[in-house]
């Protein structure tokens, strides 16, 4: 499994980085985010979002309660947190498997455990905090599209 890892130093480089991953996604895409309470998942998910065209002016929060939100942009985005599942079946429940891997890139906080469950996975990306500002991010490919984004990625620095 291939793997890169980036040490973001503040929320500039953050917003920059996720511009750059927008830029070579493509519908269909699922990334996974993983990182503990307050590592900046959903920071991410705001700046990847507006990079994808969601309009700035659009809250984009934590879907924690909702669970999913959905964002109309050059691509359609599905933004989903699955912290306070327990189980598969709550995935069955939502029907967000069936929601995943159309017209729209989904981001799924949370979403390791259910991997399996999920559309086939192409990044699974991990948010560390180093300090209040640095993060530490780690992407790995869950998949060949996974791979393909990753060599562009490391092509186009």
């Amino acid at each position: 499994m291939q793997t890169l890892h980036l040490d973001i130093s503040d929320e500039d480089a953050m917003a920059a980085f996720a511009a750059k991953l927008a830029g070579h996604v493509a519908p269909g895409d699922t990334v996974i985010l993983e990182g503990t309470l307050g590592a900046g998942k959903t920071t991410f998910a705001r700046y990847f979002a507006w990079a994808l065209g969601v309009d700035p002016d659009e809250p984009i929060t934590s879907p924690t309660f909702a669970l999913v939100h959905e964002y109309e942009a050059r691509i359609p985005l599905l933004h989903a947190d699955l912290y306070r599942l327990g189980d598969t079946r709550e995935i069955h429940e939502l029907g967000l498997e069936e929601r995943l891997g159309r017209d729209a890139v989904a981001l799924v906080e949370w979403g390791a455990r259910f991997a399996d469950e999920l559309h086939p996975v192409a990044l699974e990306m991990v948010i560390e905090p180093v300090d209040d500002d640095r993060r530490r991010v780690t992407l790995s490919a869950r998949s060949a599209r996974g791979e393909e984004i990753l060599r562009a990625l490391r092509e186009n620095p």
